[in-house]
């Protein structure tokens, strides 16, 4: 029933929830420039930059302006700027404006999604959606 590919996004979804985290940038800090890192990261406070490592979590209080590559991504603050990853989860009450670009993406309800949306699929390109919407994640209003 599982593919290869959906046992490999289960390992590293594993491997970045147990880890622990290695370091934390306080929400009284504001850092502008290019950060790279390895481990496991907590944003709590503001990038101005490109951020490239391995597991990210961007808290509530966090804000980044710039793209982010990195393994596996959480969100629950906001970002500005094009993601890439191998895992994204977004939880309720964040928000992403930009290009989102996941071989496995989760949104939860109340997470707010303003940009492209592609969900990688094999390396011929065959996951990318043919006319790439804006993601909506609240349903359809129904009409009286």
């Amino acid at each position: 029933m599982f593919n290869k590919k959906g046992s490999s996004v289960e390992k590293e979804l594993q491997k970045a929830e147990s880890e622990t985290i290695s370091a934390i940038i306080d929400k009284t800090m504001l850092i502008s420039g290019e950060i790279s890192f390895k481990g496991k990261t907590r944003i709590d406070g503001t990038i101005n930059g490109d951020i490239s490592g391995e597991h990210l979590i961007l808290s509530e209080s966090g804000t980044i302006t710039g793209d982010i590559k990195v393994t596996s991504f959480i969100c629950h603050g906001t970002i500005e700027g094009n993601i890439i990853a191998n895992l994204v989860t977004a939880r309720k009450g964040c928000s992403i404006k930009g290009r989102l670009e996941a071989g496995s993406l989760t949104v939860e309800p109340g997470a707010r999604l303003d940009g492209e949306v592609k969900a990688a699929g094999s390396n011929s390109g065959t996951g990318e959606a043919k006319n790439p919407q804006k993601a909506q994640t609240a349903p359809p209003q129904k009409s009286s």
